[in-house]
């Protein structure tokens, strides 16, 4: 059955001239969230993996509103992810519509193919610091090779500025750098309605995961003592939204958020309840992160494994910055954590 508080919404949404069209993926996920902006330029905010399947979706999605991907004008990109930046160029080659994104982010878009294999030096190098065995590095690498097909470079991307605007006939919409579920997330306020389209920012069903990435103005693959602090970014990220006056937040996955002060007010409690326990394991001796992370869920699958290594260091780096927990560098090159 239709869920009616989802229906509203999306009329809401509707009502504004933005249309949902839900792309499948072949992640956990499940579909990404592109939103059309029937204006002009007519824009579509995120686009999908690569696949074949996904722009099939997007086509009949499009016909649905009276659009080919031809009338595209401007695609415009949330984040790096390769759900959502996966048909960008195809549809840029097929409709000459301008890409647009955060200008830290076009450089590492134009040359997708070469940063994904940097990014993977970063993720196994931080893997093997943190006590996750080689086998499982090795699996992981494997894995995360096959995923890159279902993402491509962009040649040109135009690039935004944070806090500038996106101008259209009928609306503006202000540029808002919020990293931390990645180093590129950007979201879109439309001040006049008080509808921000938000990505991967806040997702009403899911926690966001702030993953482990490598700053996107590296040149290298970051030594693993030089691990960004993502969970510390992403909370401080939350409060800026926290302090918004929104009507409604679109979101890359999932149904649109009408009350995003109270959700991220349970996602901080969530946090902390998380880092407290992360603390009482770490006051029972020294452990690894990987070791943190299977004595929070056991057994942990391969495909999820730097999904909790994320999880674990997020929280331990809030231990460290309050200063209850020290790491220490074995000669083997693990890091452990300690209580102070």
């Amino acid at each position: 059955m239709p869920d009616p508080t989802r229906e509203r919404d999306l009329a809401a949404a509707a009502d504004a001239g933005i249309h949902l069209i839900a792309l499948p993926t072949p992640f956990a996920v499940g579909r990404v969230n592109c939103w059309l902006i029937e204006d002009d330029p007519l824009t579509l905010v995120d686009c999908g993996p690569n696949s074949g399947t996904a722009l099939t979706t997007l086509e009949n999605g499009l016909r649905a509103r009276g659009h080919r991907v031809e009338d595209l004008q401007r695609i415009v990109l949330t984040h790096q992810h390769i759900d959502h930046v996966g048909l960008a160029q195809i549809l840029a080659d097929r409709s000459g519509a301008e890409v647009c994104c955060l200008d830290a982010l076009a450089p590492w878009l134009a040359t997708f193919a070469e940063q994904t294999v940097v990014d993977d030096i970063f993720s196994s190098a931080l893997m093997h610091a943190h006590g996750i065995p080689e086998d499982m590095v090795l699996v992981l690498r494997s894995v995360s090779a096959s995923y890159r097909a279902w993402g491509a470079s962009v040649a040109g991307g135009v690039p935004l500025t944070p806090g500038g605007t996106l101008s259209f006939a009928d609306r503006s919409l202000r540029i808002l750098h919020r990293p931390g579920h990645s180093p590129s997330d950007t979201v879109f306020h439309d001040e006049a309605r008080g509808i921000l389209i938000g990505g991967d920012h806040l997702i009403a069903h899911i926690s966001s995961n702030p993953l482990m990435a490598r700053p996107l103005d590296s040149t290298g693959a970051t030594p693993p003592q030089e691990r960004p602090q993502a969970l510390v970014t992403y909370l401080a990220s939350l409060a800026q939204t926290a302090r918004m006056d929104l009507a409604l937040l679109l979101t890359g996955h999932g149904d649109p958020i009408t009350d995003h002060v109270s959700l991220i007010a349970a996602r901080e409690r969530g946090h902390e309840r998380r880092k407290r326990k992360i603390a009482g394991l770490i006051d029972q001796g020294p452990r690894t992160a990987f070791e943190l992370a299977t004595a929070m869920w056991g057994n942990i699958a391969v495909t999820q494994a730097y999904l909790t290594l994320s999880e674990v260091l997020g929280h331990v780096d809030l231990l460290l910055n309050d200063g209850t927990v020290t790491e220490h560098w074995s000669d083997d090159g693990v890091v452990r954590f300690s209580a102070t």
